[in-house]
């Protein structure tokens, strides 16, 4: 039986719960498997152009009752031996380029991974769910006020 063990992060006093079963040994040093999704959850929000993790209902509902953001949401990591798999599936904000943001995160995910925790990253697969398009819809709105105001200055 795999026994848990609370660990209080520095950076933010959150209380992170690491299960020993979900393992690897590194040198002697454990590292879970969560650990390694919040390295990427973090590496990903940094990057321009990612308006989101897409995490599915039960993420969005553990985010919604707890009033945390989950920077696991979206991240599914496999570990085997030393070497890490990551999929990671983000929403993009519309007008940007999905090959740039791509390549950005995978950059980003795998120096951050490797260089905290010393395993080697084999892949880092970039799914993309959806496009955020709250952005577009305001440039609209604007040109259409635009108008508005033009016509009836030709009015008078």
């Amino acid at each position: 039986m795999g026994k848990k063990e609370k660990v209080e992060t520095e950076e933010k006093g959150e209380i992170i719960e690491i299960n020993e079963t979900e393992e690897v040994k590194n040198e002697g040093i454990e590292i879970s498997s969560d650990v390694i999704a919040v390295i990427t959850g973090v590496a990903v929000s940094e990057v321009d152009g990612v308006a989101g993790m897409s995490g599915g209902f039960a993420g969005g509902i553990t985010e919604v009752l707890s009033g945390k953001k989950n920077l696991a949401k979206g991240i599914k990591v496999d570990i085997t031996d030393k070497k890490a798999k990551i999929d990671i599936n983000i929403i993009v904000e519309y007008g940007t380029r999905i090959p740039d943001i791509a390549y950005e995160i995978q950059n980003r995910v795998k120096k951050s991974v490797e260089t905290m925790t010393g395993l080697d990253v084999e892949e880092v697969n970039v799914h993309v769910q959806g496009v955020n398009t709250d952005v577009a819809a305001t440039p609209k709105e604007e040109n259409k006020e635009e108008k508005d105001k033009k016509t009836n200055k030709n009015e008078k």
